[in-house]
């Protein structure tokens, strides 16, 4: 298994496709979506773009449907949902389809939707996604952060290390970004949440009260679920 890490959707080949592909957007949409799944959501659907998410959610049965997104931060004017895990009960998302569309982390997934494999990760269910890996045993992987309009991103970094870490010794580093992304996580692996509050994505949530929300996203391994593409961008556990 060779392992690479890309830290924007943008910086990932345009000319290749791994066997699986990895995204990852710690604050908060790869959280969010996990959380989603976990409560009895029938499957996470997600776009880039607000206009085909509309148009799309529009042929699906109202009563079945919710529409979430996310911009700067903050909930879009208009739509169910915003992209705090913490709005995703079972009472609000059982056996309803979400279809999403955040400022960063739905266009990591939409970037890498033509990989034979595609899954989302989080901190909340790094253990699903280790036990994954290890039993599939890719050829290749790539983690592809979702970073912050198109920057670097800290929290990403950290995940995809905690992935890299779960497998060291059964897997080839595929570009130095695994190494450093690994370096970061067993740097602060005892103070992730330390580490997403410092993180300018952090604090930008600071500034809008999630507080809360950053502590949820730094816990590791709070579900069991694994969020896998079943047909292009949409998620199902």
């Amino acid at each position: 298994m060779k392992l690479f890490v890309y830290h924007t959707p943008e910086l990932a080949p345009d000319n290749e496709i791994p066997e699986c592909a990895i995204a990852v957007d710690i604050l908060r949409a790869t959280t969010t979506i996990t959380t989603a799944l976990a409560a009895g959501a029938e499957a996470v659907q997600v776009f880039a773009d607000l206009d085909e998410l509309m148009q799309t959610s529009n042929l699906h049965p109202a009563h079945l449907r919710l529409r979430a997104a996310e911009r700067g931060g903050g909930t879009v004017e208009g739509f169910d949902l915003g992209n705090s895990p913490f709005d995703y009960t079972a009472e609000v998302v059982k056996d309803k389809r979400i279809f999403m569309s955040t400022t960063n982390g739905t266009r990591s997934l939409q970037r890498v939707k033509a990989a034979p494999t595609v899954l989302a990760a989080a901190m909340i269910n790094l253990g699903s996604v280790l036990n994954y890996l290890k039993q599939a045993q890719p050829e290749t992987v790539w983690i592809v952060g979702s970073g912050w309009e198109g920057s670097f991103s800290l929290e990403d970094t950290a995940c995809a290390g905690a992935i890299a870490s779960g497998l060291d010794g059964s897997c080839e580093w595929g570009n130095d970004e695994a190494i450093a992304a690994l370096s970061l996580y067993r740097q602060w692996s005892d103070r992730l949440e330390e580490l997403f509050l410092a993180a300018s994505h952090g604090q930008r949530l600071l500034r809008l009260n999630c507080s809360a929300d950053i502590a949820y996203c730094a816990k590791i391994d709070l579900v069991k679920i694994l969020p896998k593409q079943a047909s292009p961008g949409v998620l199902v556990a």
